[in-house]
């Protein structure tokens, strides 16, 4: 080649390389582009699904058509899958610019069945499981069931549980799952023992804790079971049990120890008492100008000499701070000021009353109420929103909703307003059943067999309403009742309620008339104060006396007689007690006067008192007081007819029957007495042996009583002895419709006429 050639090729070569880099670098850019679009998703292909239709398995995915199918994105919509609980197995490939999805779908759930169950009813058991009946089957489900069950066995005692699973397949990717259960022998609480309680007794602590022994009715109540949560819950109930009772710094701690050779658990409370304390001297002190703090002195609960008591200290501080915010001191706050003489094992107390922070309230949540309308609720506050903010009206507030018996639990908390002056107050409620549907069936020795269908509902449509619709019926007669109340009429501290009625009582050889009776009357109740209530009432009533044994009864002159009488009348009724059901401390008093007329022209007044008091705190005795006296007006000037008198029997003297003292002929006949006075003294107590959850007490008591006073004039008394007495032993038990008792009496002093009755089984009340 020559010298020229060889220049020519160099120059060529130079220009190719500046002419074709830039081609190959746009070369390059085209081929990435082409391997870009080779990754990117055109088509999605779903396979292997057979209930599950193909867009709800792609909704699954985390790619669509157009992205980019990478290794993450795959990854990502394959677990994606997975997480629905739809698939067994899942699939994702991608090749061709496709993405392939494949999956095998889980079983339909066709139904879930229960073996060897016998704590637990088929019903419920399925509501602790997840797999319900056409819900989708997967083994993370299946062992989670397993363990919910097994859960709820353990927590009622059954330590030996096992539980395990058959699993059918059926037709069309359908699955029945069966439950086996293995409940073994339920675990006991052996013993309950308490060391270091030298001041209460080991059945006064036990009465109190809700871990309770085992004993031979626990197979019916099921009242034994262990559980740490229980246990610790008892931990705490014995410490306030201790502060509320002389002992502020008592220390209590528990153990349970299950020994499995005897299937059961041995549980140990072990207390430091501390010592023993008193209130002191007793002050107040404020700061506000104007406050009387004499009137707050009636609401101290904190006697000097008496025990300490942590529960008396607060409620005399809510008390009093209540008290202050009527005198119209909305921010008064009270804080006890507690000094310690240990010397003399004392406290001092001084209750400073002084202006609390000027908070006002924002907002009120009432939350948790499903079925109980709000107002419901928040008419039980003494506040609203915009009202100063005082912390012991708010406790006050809480004290009265939890007293209305709708709920299980009732927690009030506070949080920050929008401004450094505003709190929002929350309420939160758990509703309990307030409805009490079903029938009941007893046997009375007044009565004979009697029987009870009733609907009531203390919170009809949640708007605080009682309701109550019953048929009762005995051998001798039936009845028929329809109440209503409105608590707040027309949104009133007032309460309203009528009542309608009927009562048929068959002609026995001890009754000698029948009568059928009819009739109803209007109710208006009004708080008087917290513990003085006035109801008045007026109704219409009618009233037919049958007799067809021969001879007709002496005052009637004939065999049928139809009375009408319109009443009118008012109770005056004054409660300390603690409990309206099931009344340890406190006094019942009441008074009541009604005029009938029409067919009738009387007043009937009748007065009633009952005290009751504990025998050594946390005993379980109470002692108790009972006195009632009645007598009617006539002003017609022939008498009251003898329907209309007083008939007593074991309600005034026990061990008589029903209408078996008081004024008769010689034949024996009622004629009813216008005037009565009783009084009774009993002490009930826990029966030896037998834990209180069983519901049942003993009780030992006297009864004495004066009935005298012919209704009807012209009739002749043959009874000479006004006054009965009785002694007598009394078994309690609460029982499922209502706390029945067995008397048994013995007669101390009767008339030769009266009618008696050794045994009697009834319904307990007040009166």
């Amino acid at each position: 080649m020559t010298k020229h050639a060889k220049l020519l090729s160099g120059l060529i070569l130079a220009l190719s390389l500046v002419f074709l880099s830039p081609l190959a670098g746009a070369g390059g850019s085209l081929f990435g582009v082409e391997a870009a679009q080779a990754q990117t998703i055109s088509r999605i292909s779903v396979s292997g699904n057979q209930r599950v239709d193909n867009s709800t398995v792609i909704s699954y995915l985390t790619v669509r058509v157009g992205d980019a199918a990478t290794t993450a994105a795959i990854n990502a919509s394959i677990d994606s899958l997975y997480k629905s609980g739809l698939f067994s197995t899942v699939s994702v490939t991608f090749s061709s610019s496709t993405l392939f999805v494949k999956v095998a779908e889980n079983p339909i759930v066709a139904s879930v069945l229960f073996e060897g169950n016998q704590r637990f009813s088929d019903k419920e058991l399925l509501s602790m499981v997840d797999l319900a009946s056409r819900g989708v089957f997967t083994n993370e489900r299946l062992q989670t069931d397993i363990k919910s069950i097994e859960l709820a066995y353990k927590n009622t005692g059954f330590t030996n549980i096992s539980v395990t699973a058959k699993t059918d397949v059926l037709e069309n990717s359908r699955v029945r799952i069966t439950f086996v259960i293995n409940e073994g022998n339920r675990a006991a609480i052996a013993a309950i023992n308490f060391t270091g309680n030298n001041s209460f007794s080991a059945d006064q602590l036990r009465n109190i804790i809700r871990t309770k022994q085992t004993g031979w009715l626990s197979w019916l109540f099921r009242d034994d079971t262990y559980t740490d949560d229980n246990l610790n819950v008892d931990k705490e109930l014995i410490r306030l049990y201790y502060a509320n009772h002389g002992f502020p710094d008592a220390q209590v701690s528990a153990v349970g120890e299950f020994d499995a050779s005897r299937n059961a658990y041995f549980v140990n409370f072990t207390i430091s008492e501390g010592d023993r304390y008193q209130f002191g001297t007793i002050g107040i002190e404020t700061s506000i100008d104007g406050l009387n703090t004499d009137a707050l002195k009636n609401d101290i609960k904190t006697y000097q000499g008496s025990e300490y008591s942590a529960s008396k200290l607060q409620d005399s501080a809510t008390n009093m701070a209540t008290s202050a915010a009527d005198q119209g001191f909305a921010f008064a706050d009270v804080r006890p000021r507690v000094d310690r003489d240990v010397a003399n094992h004392v406290f001092n107390i001084t209750y400073l009353v002084d202006n609390g922070p000027r908070v006002y309230i924002q907002r009120i949540n009432i939350l948790g109420n499903v079925k109980t309308r709000d107002f419901v609720i928040r008419r039980e506050m003494d506040f609203a929103e915009g009202d100063p903010f005082n912390r012991s009206i708010v406790l006050k507030a809480k004290t009265a909703i939890e007293s209305l018996g709708f709920f299980s639990s009732v927690n009030i908390t506070t949080e920050p307003g929008d401004s450094a002056d505003k709190v929002v107050i929350n309420v939160a409620v758990v509703e309990k059943s307030t409805g009490d549907y079903g029938a009941s069936v007893g046997y009375s020795t007044q009565d004979g067999v009697m029987g009870n269908l009733s609907l009531t509902e203390r919170n009809f449509l949640g708007r605080g309403q009682y309701l109550k619709i019953a048929f009762g019926a005995t051998t001798t007669g039936r009845t028929y009742d329809f109440s209503f109340t409105e608590p707040r009429f027309m949104g009133l501290k007032i309460s309203s309620g009528i009542d309608i009625y009927k009562r048929v009582n068959d002609e026995t050889s001890s009754s000698y008339f029948g009568t059928d009776t009819t009739g109803g009357q209007l109710r208006i109740g009004l708080p008087i104060t917290d513990m003085v209530n006035l109801t008045t009432f007026a109704g219409f009533e009618q009233k037919t006396i049958k007799d067809a044994s021969t001879p007709n009864t002496t005052w009637m002159g004939a065999p049928e007689l139809t009375l009408n009488k319109a009443f009118i009348g008012y109770t005056l009724a004054y409660s300390s007690l603690d409990s309206e059901t099931k009344p340890t401390s406190g006094l019942y008093a009441s008074l009541s006067q009604s005029y009938a007329g029409v067919d009738h022209n009387y007043l009937k007044t009748e007065a009633k008192a009952r005290y009751f008091m504990p025998i050594m705190d946390g005993s379980g005795f109470i002692a108790s007081v009972k006195g009632q006296a009645g007598v009617i007006n006539d002003f017609s000037g022939n008498g009251v007819y003898p329907t209309e008198g007083f008939f007593k029997g074991a309600d005034l003297v026990r061990g008589f029957a029903a209408g078996g003292m008081g004024p008769r002929s010689a034949s024996g006949e009622p004629f009813g007495a216008t005037m009565y006075a009783g009084l009774s003294a009993e002490l009930e107590f826990p029966m030896p042996i037998l834990p209180e959850t069983y519901g049942l007490k003993g009780a030992v008591w006297a009864d004495a009583g004066y009935l005298d006073g012919v209704t009807w004039h012209g009739l002749a008394d043959a009874t000479t002895e006004p006054l009965r007495a009785s002694v007598g032993v009394s078994v309690i038990w609460d029982s499922p419709f209502g706390p029945l008792r067995g008397d048994f009496a013995h007669i101390l002093r009767k008339d030769s006429l009266d009618s008696t009755q050794t045994f009697q089984l009834t319904l307990q009340s007040l009166f």
